[in-house]
């Protein structure tokens, strides 16, 4: 066996590195995670009209649905509910996200090699790229 090493502390630059790279990491998936959650959805948009159509489609269906039927009846319901909820309570605020985003976004790019291109292929929008520093040379 290799004899073993001393283990060294670390330096406090060292510390504030690691740490400077984890709240940029944090920042970036955040705001990632939106954009992948709210992307719009290919198809007819969804109206809250159709959906309460739908859900009183539903309502009807379950009172004459019996078993296994009833069941997914059920979820569908409560899905339609959600979706609902969803609408009225309008599109999502991505606004301190993209802030946050913003901040960290030139440095988390230039740490890991991420290019424009890249960026915008996962569908972050030119403008926030533009307001984060990063441009098409980069």
């Amino acid at each position: 066996m290799p004899p073993r090493t001393k283990k060294r502390p670390m330096s406090d630059e060292h510390k504030a590195a690691l740490a400077e790279g984890r709240n940029l990491s944090r920042s970036v998936s955040r705001y990632l995670e939106a954009l992948e959650a709210h992307k719009p959805k290919r198809g007819r948009k969804r109206t809250p009209e159709s959906v309460k159509k739908q859900l009183s489609a539903v309502h009807d269906s379950i009172k004459a649905a019996s078993g296994a039927r009833r069941l997914e009846l059920i979820q569908q319901r409560r899905d339609l509910e959600v979706e609902m909820a969803g609408m009225q309570a309008g599109g999502p605020d991505l606004t301190a996200l993209e802030q946050e985003f913003v901040k960290s976004a030139k440095g988390y790019s230039d740490r890991k090699g991420i290019t424009y291109g890249t960026w915008r292929e996962f569908g972050v929008p030119a403008e926030v790229l533009r307001k984060a520093g990063i441009g098409r040379g980069a």
